[in-house]
């Protein structure tokens, strides 16, 4: 127990929890995406897609509290290590210009917490419907687009997906670092693997709510 404790406070267990929680996270995006993804065949098959998906409510909330759990994890590992990053620095920068971090490592702290909006947002949009300008219970289709015909609301999913893949991107390659898993020999791979992962997610993701709100 104190050898897991003494991991837990390290810098590299705080990187070991924010790597598990942000495979939980990518997991359920992708799944989400896809389920989503249905709404291009119509309302009959998304909203099939919705009632299957309720019909086992045991299972639904188990996802929800896992999903929930690893975001608070999350949440609270990125904060600890920012902590510690800030009191290991004695003295800030004179003058500062980035080496070896590329743009999506530069803005975590920013895309982070838009996201943390966002699932906000997204919940009180289609699972409560508070902020869904004509909420319908069941009929998820009909939700979709009466929230995307909104051009705010359309501009702020997309401006969330571009900081989701910003997040993931730098996300799933510090992932393998968190685990151990980087060799220069396979470096380069799993970089054109969160490119390939990231840039999915972010065209389906997006791709729902501009087709709804240019009519198609």
């Amino acid at each position: 127990m104190n050898r897991a404790l003494a991991i837990y406070h390290s810098s590299i267990g705080k990187k070991a929890i924010m790597a598990v929680t942000g495979m939980i996270g990518i997991a359920f995006v992708i799944g989400h995406m896809v389920g989503n993804l249905q709404v291009f065949q119509g309302a009959e098959k998304l909203n099939a897609y919705a009632a299957l998906i309720r019909q086992y409510p045991a299972l639904l909330y188990f996802a929800r509290a896992v999903l929930l759990g690893a975001v608070i994890l999350h949440i609270v590992a990125a904060y600890q290590l920012s902590r510690m990053s800030w009191q290991s620095r004695s003295q800030s920068y004179e003058r500062w210009e980035p080496v070896a971090s590329d743009y999506a490592s530069r803005t975590m702290r920013w895309s982070g917490p838009i996201l943390l909006l966002f699932i906000i947002y997204h919940l009180l949009d289609f699972t409560f419907g508070t902020v869904n300008p004509d909420f319908r219970h069941g009929d998820v289709f009909h939700n979709v687009i009466s929230s995307f015909t909104l051009w705010y609301v359309t501009a702020f999913y997309v401006v969330s997906m571009l900081a989701l893949g910003l997040h993931m991107y730098h996300g799933i390659w510090s992932m393998f670092q968190s685990l151990g898993l980087n060799n220069p020999k396979y470096n380069q791979y799993w970089k054109n693997l969160a490119v390939i992962i990231t840039g999915i997610v972010v065209i389906g993701n997006i791709a729902m709510p501009l087709a709804v709100f240019f009519g198609f």
